[in-house]
């Protein structure tokens, strides 16, 4: 076992609240959190003991939308609206990955999610053995999201997909999906839908991101794309809107109902000017909240304390209301609505029985004192220099600035600006 002691502790099981004690872990899950009895400690046998100095323990954030490999893009094409970034600079530079680029540019996006205390992400993009095999390599959980668009004969890939993915590794899984309505024939979307019927799978897909999809989505068939997915029974089993940015009462009321949760991506969202998801409204109605960064070539930086920053700042601004979204749903929306959002139920707090699945928050740093409330020290002045340690499935992966997962960074470094100066 490993034991961490003289730690603070938020288990974020049903609050932000704070206890003092110890954290043990057992190969991947977790096996105490508490304060131990003399008869406790004196059983136990640990391989490994972390005196944690009041530093902060909690579980860790989960990236609930991103395209990890697109860090090979990242500040490539800048300071476009999204259809002219998407079509005329990203799709036709996607043409050109292989597998082996997938591989390498994920590596590279893993070493970003653990200095950012993220363990786990919900990927849409190519190549998935590529991909599973680097997020295995380096010992990280990764939830893939099916991106097949076009016609209908490609529905057969996601039914491959999740026959080949799921239960054959305990870091890797896949979810039905599709990349986005525009991107996808109506005969493609009656064939997810009756794969996840015959599944009875949840389905996640870009929703609503642009006010020009919307439109024209209501152009084509009269219905917005969260009402279009509803019609054809997409969403019976509930799933993921990524973005959500353009969305009307009944799309909301849509979500509620079926349990999709809402993937929100401010700083995506703001740097496109794609707009501010409708956040504080979804949250009234009881719409399942999650956190994501998006890819490295629209954010340009996987970085969930700035996600969280931006997700409240942009929710007071446009409602004109300080006191909008605060803190605590930042928190919860990182790292517990993330992780119900991609299916990891054994990930979202820490309680025994959990994945061991935690980070450690350095909290003797200037930006984090005077101790006032930690929980809102964490959102509006948190940063990615705070994370001391990113635990994966009880194996610590990242700690006091190095990588723990096999892998020579500068070997990734060098793949990267390979891949990139290869295809320009």
């Amino acid at each position: 076992m490993i034991r961490f002691k003289n730690a603070r502790i938020m288990t974020m099981c049903g609050s932000t609240d704070i206890i003092n004690g110890e954290l043990w872990t057992d190969a991947e899950k977790i096996a105490f959190v508490g304060t131990p009895t003399d008869e406790q400690l004196k059983a136990a046998r640990f391989e490994k003991e972390y005196d944690a100095g009041g530093c902060l323990l909690m579980p860790s954030f989960k990236n609930a939308h991103t395209h990890s490999a697109m860090t090979f893009l990242r500040s490539y094409a800048d300071d476009l609206p999204l259809q002219q970034w998407l079509f005329d600079k990203v799709f036709p530079m996607e043409d050109k990955l292989t597998g082996e680029h997938i591989y390498w540019l994920t590596k590279l996006a893993v070493l970003e999610y653990l200095t950012a205390g993220m363990t786990a992400c919900f990927d849409m993009y190519f190549y998935p053995d590529d991909f599973a095999r680097a997020n295995i390599e380096c010992g990280f959980r990764a939830v893939m999201c099916g991106s097949v668009s076009g016609g209908r004969e490609n529905v057969k890939r996601l039914a491959d997909c999740m026959e080949r993915f799921n239960g054959k590794h305990p870091l890797i899984s896949y979810r039905l999906g599709f990349h986005a309505e525009y991107t996808a024939d109506y005969e493609l979307l009656e064939a997810v839908a009756q794969l996840a019927k015959d599944l009875r799978a949840p389905v996640s897909t870009h929703n609503s991101e642009t006010a020009s999809e919307v439109a024209d989505c209501v152009k084509k068939y009269g219905k917005t794309p969260t009402a279009l997915f509803d019609s054809l029974g997409i969403y019976d089993f509930g799933g993921a809107g990524f973005h959500c940015v353009h969305m009307t009462e009944e799309d909301m009321d849509i979500f509620v109902k079926k349990g999709v949760y809402a993937v929100s991506c401010p700083a995506s969202n703001a740097k496109l000017a794609s707009g501010i998801a409708p956040i504080c409204r979804m949250a009234e109605k009881g719409v399942g909240l999650a956190l994501g960064t998006d890819g490295a070539a629209s954010n340009n930086c996987l970085d969930m304390f700035r996600e969280m920053f931006l997700l409240t700042a942009l929710q007071k601004l446009a409602r004109n209301d300080a006191a909008a979204c605060p803190a605590d749903t930042a928190l919860t929306a990182a790292t517990v609505g993330s992780a119900h959002a991609m299916g990891l139920d054994d990930c979202d707090v820490l309680a025994v029985g959990k994945q061991a699945d935690i980070i450690m928050i350095d909290l003797a740093q200037p930006n984090m004192q005077p101790l006032n409330a930690i929980a809102n020290n964490l959102v509006y002045s948190g940063s990615k220099l705070n994370v001391k340690l990113t635990m994966c499935a009880g194996k610590t992966l990242y700690e006091n600035g190095k990588f723990m997962i096999n892998a020579d960074t500068d070997e990734i470094y060098a793949k990267a600006n390979e891949i990139i100066t290869s295809m320009k």
